[in-house]
């Protein structure tokens, strides 16, 4: 199974602030539902939460070390989610379940976590620089080989300008 990291960042890593994505990019949402529909998804409990609904079309995997984390049914789409204590877990629960490329979205410690395990990174650079108390994690660009890119230009629906890459790990 291919580990997938599919993440927007701006010039400085940053990824969000107060739980939120600190730019609106509707053609980065629209490329963000295109790459995952029908896939799994492993987020972390605060990314849910900033999401706030269940995604149609896919299986959603919250990892929190919280034993006591529940979620009630949403829409009646409660079986769409599944709650786990572990990336490992979490990867294994996909895999298990004939996942042929699993999306992980976030947030910081969870992207930290399946950095080394992914070998590909849908990235979104945001041309700009913002107030963010989340981070994308360091990584090294040599280890990774550009396959695609193109440039995204700002108008009255994508807030800045941004880069979509697909990186493969060398």
């Amino acid at each position: 199974m291919i580990i997938s990291l599919l993440v927007a960042m701006d010039e400085g890593r940053g990824i969000g602030k107060d739980n939120h994505l600190p730019w609106h990019l509707s053609a980065d949402l629209k490329r963000f539902k295109a790459l995952t529909m029908g896939h799994h998804m492993i987020m972390g409990r605060k990314t849910f939460d900033s999401i706030g609904r269940v995604l149609p079309g896919r299986e959603t995997i919250i990892v929190t070390r919280n034993p006591d984390y529940r979620i009630e049914a949403i829409n009646n789409q409660a079986r769409q989610i599944y709650i786990l204590h572990s990336i490992d877990d979490a990867i294994i629960f996909a895999d298990e379940a004939g996942e042929n490329e699993v999306f992980i979205i976030g947030g910081g410690k969870i992207f930290e976590q399946t950095l080394p395990l992914a070998s590909r990174i849908y990235l979104t650079r945001v041309l700009t620089r913002l107030d963010c108390d989340t981070y994308f994690p360091e990584f090294n660009p040599g280890q990774w080989e550009i396959l695609d890119e193109a440039y995204i230009p700002a108008d009255e629906n994508n807030e800045y300008d941004s880069i979509y890459q697909f990186l493969s790990r060398k």
